[in-house]
C-alpha cells in the first residue's frame, strides 16, 4: 500500500520535495561561502639590485625562498640593473619601489639633489672588502707610487682604500688611482697587469687569492664605515607605509635566520640556486659574512655610523657641509639609533 503525506497526494508529495530542494542547496552554499576565509591578498613589491648573484642580496632571496614576505601578504619583484647609480635613478623615479644591496653613496647623493628616496635600514654594517695586490708588495707601505684599482673618483671603494692607507703613513696623493667600476672590473685589471692592486670583495678576494696574489688587508679591520642598505621611494612609502613596515620586518627576519649557524646548509644551497657562483665560492663567502658578523641584526641605523660617511663624502667635496644625516631617514619607517 503507497503511503504519502496526509492530504497530499504522491504526485504533489514529489514535487514538493523537488521544489525544497533548490532552496536547501542555495541555503547551504550560502552557509559555505559565509564561513569560508576570505580570499589571501596580497601587495607587491618591486626591488631593485644590481648583479642576481650578488651575496650582498643573500637576505632578500631567503625572504622570497623561505616565503617569509608571502607569510605577510607580500611578493616581491626582483629585478636588476649594470650600477648601483642606475638602481637608484630607477627608485627616485619610481619604477622600482626599494632597493637592496646598495652602496650608501649614491641613495645619499640622491637624497642632497632632491630625490624621492629615504634610506630606512643598513644591511651591511661594515664594508667586505680585501686589498689584493701583486706577490711583490708585502704591505700597505709599499704601495706608495704604485697603481690601485678603485671603483670611481667619488665611489666608496676609494672612501675605503684611502682609510685603509692611513696606518701605513702613505698618502692618498702617494699613490695612483685608477677607475674601475665593479669588483669584476677592478680584478680583470689586477690580473692584466694595469693595477699593481685592487680592492675586491667576495667571491674576487678568494679567487685572487687563489691566483697567488697578496691580501694586505681586510677594509672591515681598519674603517668602521657602514656599507650598503635598503633605502625606498619616499612617495611609495607614503601610499603604502603599512606594507614598507612589514617588508623592513620580514628583512630583518631574513637577516636573522641568515645569521643562525643551523641554518647554514640551507642559506648555501639558496645562494646557489639564484647565482652562477661556484660551490666552493658560495662557502667561503657564507664564512667570510657570517663568521665576520657583516649583516646588521637589529634593523636600526646608527646615526653617529652614518654621519661619518657623510663626513667622508664631504671630505671629497661630493655633498655640501650642510647635508645632515637626518635628512637621509623617512619618519615612521625608518628605525634609528644614536
Amino acid at each position: 500500500m503507497a503511503c504519502w503525506s496526509a492530504g497530499v497526494p504522491p504526485a504533489q508529495a514529489k514535487s514538493g520535495r523537488d521544489a525544497r530542494a533548490p532552496s536547501a542547496i542555495a541555503i547551504s552554499i550560502a552557509v559555505v561561502l559565509l564561513s569560508a576565509p576570505p580570499a589571501f591578498a596580497t601587495e607587491n613589491i618591486i626591488a631593485g639590485g644590481v648583479s642576481s648573484g650578488s651575496t650582498n642580496l643573500w637576505p632578500i632571496h631567503i625572504g622570497i625562498r623561505k616565503g617569509l614576505f608571502r607569510a605577510e601578504g607580500i611578493t616581491v619583484d626582483l629585478v636588476f640593473a649594470q650600477s648601483n647609480a642606475s638602481v637608484i635613478q630607477q627608485l627616485a623615479a619610481n619604477s622600482i619601489n626599494v632597493s637592496v644591496g646598495s652602496g650608501l653613496v649614491d641613495p645619499i647623493r640622491a637624497v642632497e639633489k632632491g630625490a624621492p628616496v629615504a634610506l630606512i635600514r643598513i644591511e651591511t654594517q661594515k664594508p667586505p672588502y680585501a686589498l689584493l695586490a701583486k706577490p711583490a708588495i708585502k704591505s700597505m707601505a709599499d704601495l706608495k707610487g704604485r697603481i690601485v684599482s678603485v671603483g670611481g673618483p667619488k665611489d666608496i671603494t676609494r672612501i675605503f682604500f684611502e682609510r685603509m692607507l692611513v696606518p701605513s703613513g702613505v698618502a692618498p696623493r702617494d699613490v695612483d688611482l685608477i677607475f674601475a667600476g665593479a669588483t669584476s672590473a677592478r680584478m680583470a685589471a689586477l690580473q692584466s697587469g694595469a693595477a699593481d692592486a685592487a680592492l675586491l670583495t667576495t667571491p674576487y678576494n678568494f679567487h685572487a687569492e687563489a691566483a697567488g696574489y697578496r691580501n694586505l688587508g681586510m677594509t672591515a679591520d681598519m674603517v668602521d664605515l657602514p656599507f650598503s642598505g635598503v633605502s625606498a621611494n619616499r612617495n611609495w612609502a607614503s601610499r603604502n607605509m603599512k606594507t614598507a613596515q612589514s617588508y623592513l620586518a620580514v628583512y630583518s627576519k631574513a637577516i636573522l635566520w641568515l645569521e643562525d649557524p643551523a641554518n647554514r646548509r640551507e642559506a648555501i644551497d639558496i645562494m646557489l640556486a639564484v647565482s652562477s657562483l661556484k660551490p666552493e665560492d658560495v662557502e667561503k663567502s657564507y664564512a667570510f659574512l657570517h663568521d665576520g658578523h657583516f649583516f646588521e641584526t637589529t634593523g636600526r641605523i646608527s646615526r653617529a655610523k652614518l654621519g661619518k660617511v657623510l663626513e667622508a663624502l664631504q671630505e671629497l667635496g661630493d655633498i655640501p657641509p650642510t647635508m645632515v644625516v637626518d635628512s637621509l631617514f623617512m619618519p615612521g619607517l625608518t628605525q634609528v639609533s644614536e
